[in-house]
């Protein structure tokens, strides 16, 4: 059974299909709001550059043997868990993504993973799409492109949707392919 991960906002949880009950916690230098220094998916794990090396020493114990690990930036910030979105079949990345990060990622990741710039005046991406392998939710005011390019890239049905009254779905919701994960700010 290949095990299938995935990383809240809230404090690291690493959910296994193989073991569902395991957890690990980790923190970002003085943050617990791991999801935003860090992108996972079922394929590849973006880990933030210019952090604590024990931050990404914890996805690599836990991840390496089954997917890549990469230190990562992303418009020369270290929120990549932020201002990034993927799946098994790619990753979106913004426009403020420097050609040389994006270099860096296409030579790393799996060779069956799309990497794509998006031009959206809505840059975080990854608080604007919520997806998991099959479908993404988006946020209302996302462009037509941007959807398409969702879509295209992703691999998946794209719906524009609010969740509990809040537009940013990517910061409210996490999808995993057999069932979601709500995380919701109290």
């Amino acid at each position: 059974l290949k095990p299938v991960w995935h990383v809240c906002s809230s404090p690291l949880q690493l959910w296994c299909k193989a073991a569902p009950l395991m957890a690990v916690r980790a923190a970002f230098e003085s943050s617990s709001e791991v999801g935003v220094f860090a992108r996972l998916t079922n394929s590849y794990c973006l880990t933030a550059m210019g952090g604590s090396e024990n931050f990404h020493s914890v996805f690599e114990a836990e991840l390496s043997q089954h997917i890549p690990v990469i230190h990562a930036s992303v418009g020369n910030t270290r929120i990549v868990g932020r201002v990034t979105v993927g799946n098994k079949n790619g990753l979106l990345v913004p426009s403020i993504t420097t050609d040389q990060e994006l270099q860096h990622l296409r030579n790393l990741l799996p060779e069956n993973v799309k990497v794509q710039k998006v031009e959206e005046r809505l840059s975080a991406l990854g608080n604007c799409i919520v997806c998991n392998d099959y479908v993404a939710l988006v946020h209302t005011d996302l462009d037509r492109e941007t959807e398409e390019v969702i879509a295209d890239v992703l691999k998946v049905d794209v719906f524009r949707a609010t969740i509990a009254q809040n537009v940013l779905v990517g910061s409210c919701y996490v999808l995993i392919p057999s069932r979601s994960l709500w995380w919701l700010e109290q």
